[in-house]
């Protein structure tokens, strides 16, 4: 890991353990309104000032970074773990299976992703409360995010397929759920886990486009894509730049990611 991986790596851990704190480094509840104050400057009371309905800029802050990154972690776990299931059950058992699952995959890909995410969303109800909007929009990215990896994990399974090993497992009588489990699996571990990492800031990245939109995290529950639907007004903007800091903590965690994943491609 070179020193620019390393730093990128100290960062996001030192994110995560804001994150970790949030509830106790919380000036003032996150939904609290101080409509005395609306659009405040930055102050001791309130570091990032306020927001236009007086809520304090630094505890949305602070709550919305715990939401994003474990919204788009989970998200990307569940994507994982559909695209571990069927591109490994589709790689060892080729044919017909494999065929569907890639056709699957195919006909997913060629439609715009976030084009799909908006059409699902739209068939749900809208009005929800913000907890379950959080879950709708996890279920949304995992649910819908598998298609990237199945093709790769799909053609590392075919590709031990045929190995000496697996050869050697079918000859002594282990069933394909063994064969799957105890063999292909623990093989395709490292790509499971590159493909898990890959997946966090496109699904940090979806969740902010989500929630820009007003389909994502629903207020009052920050997350990044809903504090940075405040940019709307510029003026705003150029007299309080820093309002921009949630956009800037966004962009450096997910270039932080970027830097950090070819270390894990190395090491895996």
């Amino acid at each position: 890991m070179n020193p620019l991986q390393k730093l990128a790596a100290s960062a996001l851990c030192a994110i995560f353990v804001l994150m970790v704190l949030a509830t106790f480094l919380l000036p003032t509840p996150y939904a609290r309104q101080f409509r005395d104050i609306p659009n405040a400057d930055p102050s001791t009371a309130h570091p990032l000032g306020t927001d236009a309905l007086g809520r304090d800029s630094l505890s949305r802050l602070l709550y919305g970074t715990r939401v994003s990154l474990l919204l788009a972690p989970a998200a990307a776990l569940l994507s994982t773990m559909i695209a571990a299931l069927l591109g490994s059950i589709a790689g060892l058992l080729g044919g017909w299976f494999e065929r569907i699952v890639l056709a699957a995959t195919d006909l997913s890909l060629a439609l715009p992703w976030l084009f799909l995410l908006l059409v699902v969303r739209a068939t749900l109800p809208l009005d929800v409360p913000p907890f379950v909007s959080v879950v709708i929009a996890f279920l949304m990215m995992g649910l819908l995010g598998w298609q990237a990896p199945i093709r790769v994990i799909c053609a590392a399974a075919r590709g031990v397929r045929d190995s000496d090993y697996l050869l050697l497992a079918r000859s002594s009588g282990c069933r394909p759920a063994r064969l799957l489990l105890g063999h292909v699996a623990p093989n395709l571990r490292p790509l499971f886990y590159v493909q898990f990492f890959i997946s966090i800031p496109l699904f940090i990245l979806t969740e902010a486009n989500l929630s820009i939109l007003g389909l994502g995290v629903m207020e009052p529950m920050p997350s990044w894509g809903n504090l940075v639907r405040g940019f709307e007004d510029f003026s705003t903007l150029a007299a309080s730049p820093w309002r921009l800091v949630p956009l800037i903590l966004l962009v450096i965690v997910v270039m932080c990611f970027q830097l950090v994943l070819p270390s894990q491609e190395v090491t895996q």
